[in-house]
């Protein structure tokens, strides 16, 4: 008689429930190319995962679950987390070929991309220092600039257990709460032995996982808080795929759990709980900023703009700079100055491989009462990501980058000159800062970098800013002697701007009058220029045109320019004995980057002879150079002109003579 037939196997149970695999589903009907690169990827250097998933389509397939992600997100980041497993191995499943070349990652991390949802209300987007009990332990989302930066570590992620009496193994996880203190049990968990109360327990060998750590600090950005305010900021810890993708300066989006750890313990001190972000989605928004609000219609404004000044293209340029502040008269080469520096040149490597900046610097020196500070506050407002300080309030460690102690840690602290990476950095009353503190950011104008080496912290941070610095001459001004003289400041500094205008307040009875009757009369004329241009050249505006000109344009210098550069560059060398420091080679890349930033704010894409000697004439108004122009006035007193293309011709003709080329510009 034969054996009897061996029982049926029992069908292999499945390890995800019924949610899981739910979420499994939507995971592949909209990211199933990502989740294919990811079974695909074969770096083993690689242990984690990012899967970016937008909140919007989660809430339109699952509103109840997206709820629940907001107000429970521990418990369904890990069920999306355990939708993501399953999902790949259902992929692997139903690909042949992926059966063979494919294996399932073990940490694939769900990240939530609260952009265009509900996550970016109010209510769960509040502002740092906004933050309050309601929202602990959900799912918000805070936006800032990245501080402070602390080293990358390992923590212990979890580890197992034996009890001693029963053999029963179990789970343990440190919190984060708690300074990451392991909590064990009271008594034994174990459910299959009854009874077992035993408190002994043995840690499993080779049961440890560790993950990546980092810790970061994020702070409100300051210019959106109101005047008075004190920038609150944040603590981020940063796990796993997350660590060094940003650095200090930056700004961020993060979206997080709100959660908190007890302060540590100091003597006769009480212990209070403070608020950190356990992020889980950080998003970099430094060069999404000039992209953010220039609409369609406004690029098709700027084009018909010059369109119709097509055969007047000064007098278009001249209704752009009337918008730079409109409240202070006149002063036309002081307001084309900032536009210059605020629109900047391109960057490019020399045949070394050295990058050449492409951000101007400018500096106004200025009897008090002529404008400086407002024209700063002005270029804050029209740059999209600005610092301001003042000498008196900042030191080096200030400007640049300071290591601080936290916690029994060194880190990396920013200052204003790494916070406004990609930006402007205004300096006010730039006399008040010692000499020590004013050669800190000698490398940083220049070479746009700071190179840092405190408390065993070597490193290397960018500072791609435009320096607008202001400041009052040593007493009264005396025009014959050297800037060096006259200011605090010293030639090598001097030398790193590329615009340094004298502001100085003479006795002029005829402009004396004009300015009163300007300040006194508020309400212009309606056929005044001026009111025409604050309409149409808003602050938003203006804002928009230089973001958008600086984004699109690239442009290259013609033969015609070159000559004229080339030849004021030689000239200014034969001539500018008395002030060496200031005619070297700085200069002609000084020029290049102007010519390049007016052809920017002519809406062009090469710099033609015109933009050589709008810049020549720029120089010209410095100082710091020897003047060859008869014809440029002092910047103070310098006006808006009724017909600026006719008068521009007799300047041109005017340097070309200077310069030699009249016979080649025939």
């Amino acid at each position: 008689m034969p054996p009897p037939p061996p029982p049926p196997t029992p069908p292999e149970k499945d390890a995800f429930t019924e949610e899981e695999s739910r979420l499994a589903g939507f995971l592949r009907e909209f990211y199933y190319n990502d989740l294919r690169d990811i079974l695909l990827d074969a770096d083993a250097s690689r242990p984690h995962f990012p899967l970016v998933i937008e909140f919007a389509e989660l809430m339109d397939f699952d509103p109840k679950f997206a709820n629940d992600l907001y107000s429970k997100p521990r418990v369904s980041l890990r069920t999306l987390d355990n939708a993501a497993q399953c999902a790949q191995s259902e992929i692997i499943k139903e690909s042949d070929d992926l059966k063979r070349e494919a294996r399932v990652k073990k940490f694939v991390h769900v990240r939530i991309d609260p952009s265009g949802s509900p996550l970016e209300f109010p209510e769960t987007s509040p502002s740092i220092g906004k933050v309050r009990v309601k929202h602990m332990l959900k799912l918000i989302t805070l936006k800032g600039t990245v501080i402070r930066s602390g080293s990358i570590k390992m923590i212990e992620y979890e580890r197992m257990y034996m009890c001693r009496k029963c053999k029963d193994s179990f789970r343990c996880c440190p919190e984060l709460e708690a300074g990451n203190r392991i909590n064990l049990p009271a008594s034994c968990p174990s459910t299959s032995s009854r009874g077992c109360a035993s408190s002994s327990f043995q840690v499993v060998e080779d049961s440890i996982i560790c993950h990546d750590y980092q810790e970061i600090k994020i702070q409100e950005n300051v210019q959106l808080l109101g005047v008075g305010s004190i920038p609150r900021s944040m603590p981020v810890i940063l796990m796993d795929d997350l660590v060094d993708t940003i650095k200090p300066g930056d700004d961020v989006i993060v979206t997080g759990i709100l959660s908190a750890r007890w302060s540590p313990d100091t003597k006769d001190v009480r212990s209070n709980l403070d608020p950190m972000l356990i992020a889980n989605y950080v998003r970099r928004t430094n060069e999404l900023k000039s992209d953010v609000d220039i609409p369609h219609e406004t690029i098709e404004d700027f084009e018909n703009f010059w369109k119709e000044h097509k055969d007047t293209p000064l007098e278009g340029r001249n209704l752009i700079l009337r918008g730079i502040c409109p409240q202070i008269f006149g002063l036309f080469t002081v307001k084309l100055a900032v536009a210059l520096t605020l629109i900047g040149g391109v960057q490019h490597v020399d045949a070394s491989g050295t990058k050449v900046r492409g951000e101007p610097h400018m500096l106004l020196i200025g009897d008090p009462g002529t404008g400086k500070s407002q024209f700063l506050k002005f270029a804050a407002k029209l740059s999209s990501r600005s610092v301001i300080t003042t000498g008196q309030g900042s030191t080096s460690a200030g400007l640049t980058v300071t290591a601080v102690k936290d916690g029994g840690e060194w880190m990396l602290e920013a200052g204003a000159l790494v916070l406004a990476d990609g930006g402007l950095c205004c300096i006010d009353e730039f006399d008040s800062m010692r000499e020590h503190d004013r050669t800190t950011i000698h490398e940083a104008m220049e070479q746009q970098t700071i190179s840092i080496a405190k408390a065993g912290l070597v490193t290397t941070l960018s500072s791609r800013t435009t320096v607008f610095g202001a400041t009052n001459p040593k007493g009264k001004y005396d025009p014959d002697e050297s800037l060096s003289v006259n200011t605090k400041l010293s030639g090598p500094l001097l030398s790193r701007f590329d615009i340094v205008l004298v502001l100085l307040d003479t006795n002029n009875s005829k402009w004396d009058e004009i300015v009163s009757s300007h300040i006194l009369n508020e309400n212009f004329d309606k056929e005044d220029k001026t009111n025409v241009s604050e309409v149409k050249w808003t602050l938003t505006q203006l804002r928009r045109y230089i973001n958008y000109v600086k984004k699109q344009f690239k442009p290259v210098l013609t033969k015609d320019a070159e000559i004229v550069i080339s030849s004021y560059y030689q000239l200014q060398r034969k001539s500018g004995t008395h002030n060496a420091a200031r005619t070297t080679v700085r200069m002609l890349e000084s020029l290049i980057r102007l010519a390049q930033a007016h052809a920017r704010l002519m809406f062009r894409n090469e710099v033609i002879q015109l933009d050589a000697i709008a810049a020549i004439l720029c120089i010209e108004s410095s100082t710091t150079t020897s003047p060859i122009v008869d014809t440029v006035g002092d910047a103070l007193h310098s006006n808006f002109t009724d017909n600026p293309d006719e008068i521009y011709k007799e300047q041109e003709k005017n340097i070309l003579k200077k310069l030699g080329l009249v016979e080649d510009s025939l």
